[in-house]
């Protein structure tokens, strides 16, 4: 956790406009809900790359999903998909927990199946309005920062 802290105070000491850098931590907090795991890294530098974006920032951003944040975060993108598609979350209480082999693996299959499309339509919508409100956020914040640091300036 540490190492996330040193990253988000890093965002207040990057050369780059307040604007430049909030999209680049927008951007990564929807990577931090995009529902397909194990990527998010990946894609996070790619996207960086290919736009000449902050890779502190976008990582930053990204890294909010880690695996203290996983559980809550797609579990709460999947309840928003449920409620948005009309679909019961029943499944992510119904799992027995008490199996074991093949048997667990086909009844947690079943019990979560219904859940695929809620999962993946409620994250990448949580991940679009917690990317935009970051963005918003950090912005003020760097633009206030920025504005008090300059000679001058009321303390």
């Amino acid at each position: 956790m540490s190492r996330l802290r040193a990253l988000f105070r890093a965002l207040f000491h990057l050369e780059d406009s307040p604007n430049r850098v909030a999209v680049a931590f927008g951007i990564g907090v929807f990577i931090a809900f995009f529902p397909i795991l194990g990527i998010h890294t990946a894609m996070a530098l790619l996207i960086a790359v290919l736009f000449r974006l902050s890779k502190v920032a976008i990582l930053t951003g990204a890294w909010t999903n880690n695996p203290w944040t996983i559980g809550p975060m797609f579990i709460a993108g999947t309840l928003v998909g449920c409620a948005l598609l009309d679909v019961s979350p029943e499944g992510l209480h119904g799992v027995d927990w008490s199996g074991h082999g093949p048997a667990f693996y086909e009844a947690l299959f079943a019990s979560l199946r219904p859940l695929v499309l809620p999962f993946l339509v409620g994250n990448l919508v949580v991940g679009v309005v917690g990317g935009a409100v970051s963005y918003f956020v950090l912005r003020t914040l760097l633009e206030k920062r920025r504005v008090s640091a300059q000679p001058g300036a009321a303390r």
